[in-house]
């Protein structure tokens, strides 16, 4: 309870994210979005196509140990006041390297900036991380880096013969998934390409699964309920936690809407569902985001008349900054400039 407790409180501060980002990936209710696309490597393939025009065609593991490349002293745009991924480090007790998903993750972090800084560059970055490993680890970190590298490149080279086409049955995303993993395990030995995306492969099979069973007309509904609760039994336990969170979350919107003129059937509803404790930090957390909204609407507004005065530069930014200072105080005032950053 406590840590659905936890995931409500933030999830009420940004509730439209939570509610689009989590309910497309892992909800219940199909969309033309989870039936149509493929979504497997979505993530890991997003730089494929710049891998290809940055270097050259060339295969990018060469770019790795290459010493004449000039690494800026600032970090990429994107990635500045951000932390870099940790836990990666990780060794046996003979110095060799563990694969974790976390070694993928700082890979990912610096290659996210690519266009903003050139492969080699990022390439070179993510040597100077592993370079805090000992022998034999850091060179095993290399070539891990080599391969994968040139696995994303094969991806491109495999997802460009998909075309632009969505997938529109199970059969078809299981091909691809099918391919993708062997491709994987092509470039990577089974160890690190499991430790890679054993996760990623998870949530891809249980995509396949669920649309296999919402589009198999023999089921009955109450059978198709049975075999997508029996499919999620395969995910991770932390993702299995994630979308009963999601669930929970679900349900408390909808209660939201329907007891929205009931204050005391709201509240009713929660302490049947949560308990009184955590039903007492729900109504807390509700009303305190209820006066947010207010204190956000009303600086709006005033910030939309500020606007209309043709205030520039530091003009415009001193009357900005004094306004926030009126409406929020402390960590509402950090949020109020976060959003405002967002407009």
């Amino acid at each position: 309870m406590r840590g659905f407790l936890r995931f409500a409180t933030t999830a009420l501060v940004v509730m439209a994210l939570i509610a689009a980002g989590m309910v497309i990936f892992f909800g219940d209710t199909p969309t033309p979005a989870q039936e149509t696309v493929d979504t497997t490597a979505d993530t890991e393939s997003s730089v494929v196509p710049m891998l290809d025009s940055t270097s050259g065609r060339g295969v990018p593991s060469t770019l790795v140990g290459e010493t004449a490349v000039a690494v800026p002293d600032t970090m990429p745009a994107s990635l500045a006041g951000t932390s870099v991924p940790g836990g990666w480090a990780e060794t046996d007790a003979n110095g060799s390297l563990v694969p974790t998903p976390q070694l993928r993750q700082l890979f990912e972090y610096y290659l996210a900036a690519l266009g903003e800084e050139t492969l080699p560059q990022l390439v070179a970055r993510i040597e100077q991380a592993l370079a805090r490993l000992e022998e034999p680890a850091r060179s095993e970190a290399l070539d891990t880096l080599g391969d994968y590298l040139d696995y994303k490149l094969a991806l491109g080279d495999l997802e460009a013969t998909y075309g632009h086409d969505a997938t529109t049955n199970a059969e078809d995303m299981q091909r691809r998934m099918a391919e993708i993993r062997a491709l994987r395990r092509t470039w990577m030995d089974a160890q690190t390409a499991d430790a890679f995306f054993a996760t990623d492969e998870a949530v891809d099979q249980f995509q396949v699964e669920q649309l296999r069973i919402r589009t198999d007309p023999s089921l009955s509904e109450k059978e198709r309920e049975q075999a997508l609760a029996e499919a999620e039994k395969a995910l991770p336990e932390p993702l299995r936690q994630a979308r009963r969170e999601t669930r929970k979350f679900a349900d408390y919107q909808r209660a939201q809407s329907e007891f929205a003129d009931d204050p005391d059937a709201l509240r009713a509803w929660r302490e049947e569902r949560f308990g009184a404790e955590a039903a007492r930090e729900l109504e807390k957390v509700e009303a305190e985001q209820k006066v947010w909204e207010a204190k956000w609407q009303a600086y709006s507004q005033d910030l939309a008349e500020l606007d209309d005065m043709g205030l520039a530069g530091p003009e415009r930014k001193a009357a900005i900054d004094a306004l926030r200072d009126d409406y929020f105080e402390g960590a509402e005032k950090l949020r109020a400039e976060a959003l405002d950053s967002i407009r």
